[in-house]
């Protein structure tokens, strides 16, 4: 898919130069070849979490907050990541889930999590996986989401459509929610979150072809993009868990919005992610019992 890649390190300050002052009709173009460089980086960091993982000890396990853990793993992918992407484009700050550089006034932002999945990581359970956003302050600009347990590796760029390893991804033509295959995960913020999760549950359990939990926002996500899943919810999340995936979403032909059902949802912590077919069902069942937002 990928014809054109940036090379060496010299070609980063002229490519950002490009990126940053070229007219619209190079704009696409330009996203392609950053989003080549940062499907290279996603698949070398996730080597590094499959090779970690050869002798990981969950004794170096750290919890950040009740069921919600860190360990040396996902700091330093973060770490190379932060390095590798600050060569790449250098008018970007970031956002990252463990902390390690932060956002100013620059006109671009990273959104990373380099260990989407640590709990499934830390039992040596798939799926986990490597996500990667670009955004300006005001839209999404390209996605990359790699995962090392199918060495599958998901991306997107803003009007260039949605992707897995050179193949064009398309949402589901599901229609009903009685042939649906759904996501709904139960975040970590049980005391908030409990009475939404079991309403969904039971109204979708026994009604919808089939429910699952993946322990990975960005995969699933990524899943409702190429058709596999038919929709996902989730909130309490951060920007890094669903940013990346959620511009896959939406190349393929999905729709994304809040629980609220706003599509400008850059900043927010709720999420729903459909084949759009599906969407305004699994929004008003939310809305029956919405969480504290």
């Amino acid at each position: 898919m990928f014809a054109t890649k940036v090379g060496k390190k010299n070609d980063y300050a002229y490519f950002c130069t490009v990126y940053l002052t070229e007219h619209e009709e190079n704009h696409m173009e330009n996203l392609k070849v950053l989003t080549a460089s940062v499907c290279q980086l996603a698949r070398e960091t996730g080597a590094f979490l499959k090779a970690e993982r050869k002798n990981f000890r969950r004794e170096v396990v750290q919890q950040k907050h009740d069921h919600d853990y860190v360990s040396y793993v996902d700091r330093e992918s973060e770490l190379r990541l932060v390095g590798a992407l600050k060569q790449l484009l250098p008018e970007a700050g970031f956002i990252t889930e463990e902390g390690t550089a932060t956002l100013h006034e620059e006109p671009y932002c990273w959104v990373i999590d380099p260990l989407d999945g640590t709990t499934n990581f830390i039992h040596d359970n798939a799926p986990y996986c490597v996500s990667i956003a670009l955004r300006s302050r005001t839209e999404l600009l390209l996605g990359v989401v790699y995962d090392p347990c199918r060495d599958e590796c998901f991306y997107a760029w803003q009007g260039g459509g949605a992707w897995l390893d050179g193949e064009r991804l398309q949402v589901s033509s599901v229609d009903r929610l009685e042939d649906a295959f759904l996501v709904t995960e139960l975040p970590y913020n049980a005391d908030l979150y409990a009475a939404t999760g079991l309403h969904l549950v039971k109204q979708l359990y026994g009604r919808a072809a089939g429910l699952r939990m993946t322990g990975s926002a960005a995969l699933a996500i990524c899943y409702v993009a190429a058709g596999r899943f038919d929709g996902w919810l989730e909130a309490y999340i951060g920007r890094w868990d669903y940013s990346a995936a959620a511009l896959m979403v939406r190349e393929a032909g999905g729709k994304v919005t809040d629980f609220l059902g706003q599509e400008d949802c850059l900043d927010t912590h709720h999420i729903i992610a459909t084949n759009g077919l599906l969407h305004n069902a699994l929004q008003e069942l939310v809305a029956q019992c919405l969480p504290p937002l």
